[in-house]
């Protein structure tokens, strides 16, 4: 049997503590997995009925499919550690919540009452990234997210704060190795 590309991406969503194939899923523990054409359809279906259900009913049983398929879909590699520090936890949820925001890192330093390389080596100690790195990863599983949502590339470098789409684009390339086209395109053919 001849493996399905996988053609969309489904993100954990940071924050979630839901129990996935037998894991569970904090913000320390996000990932980004490329899903096939058949688990999507699985998701959009199990999102149009009734979350109050038996586990020995219809649902219930296509719901243990759909964790036995997560579970066997590729992590995409776009690694976000969310990290334990109380004043980078904030910046990490100010970040999360509004990923345009174009705050630098001394900006930042300040707002937590740090200086910047003191922060700048917090950030690398706790994540294993630059804060830039960091941020970008934040970006592209945001993109990721919203593309696989049908979001326009044109929205999503808007909801980002990218100055133009091209510069969206050149980010988005050098970081996940195709265009933000590539997934729209490939949704679009398989859907």
């Amino acid at each position: 049997m001849r493996r399905q590309e996988p053609n969309a991406t489904l993100r954990c969503p940071l924050g979630s503590f839901d129990c996935v194939a037998g894991v569970w899923l904090s913000r320390e523990h996000c990932c980004t997995l490329s899903i096939s054409p058949v688990v999507r359809e699985f998701i959009v279906h199990l999102e149009s009925v009734s979350q109050d259900y038996v586990e020995d009913s219809p649902t219930g049983r296509l719901t243990a499919v759909l964790l036995e398929l997560l579970a066997e879909m590729p992590i995409e590699q776009l690694h976000l550690p969310f990290p334990a520090n109380v004043r980078l936890r904030k910046i990490a949820n100010a970040l999360i919540d509004d990923p345009s925001n174009r705050n630098t890192i001394d900006e930042w330093a300040s707002e937590v009452a740090m200086n910047e390389r003191t922060l700048s080596r917090l950030v690398q100690g706790e994540t294993g990234m630059t804060f830039g790195r960091w941020r970008r990863q934040l970006r592209v599983i945001t993109a990721l997210q919203k593309l696989s949502s049908g979001s326009s590339v044109q929205r999503v470098s808007d909801d980002l704060g990218y100055d133009s789409v091209s510069a969206f684009i050149s980010m988005f390339k050098s970081t996940v190795g195709r265009t933000p086209g590539y997934y729209l395109s490939r949704k679009e053919r398989d859907f």
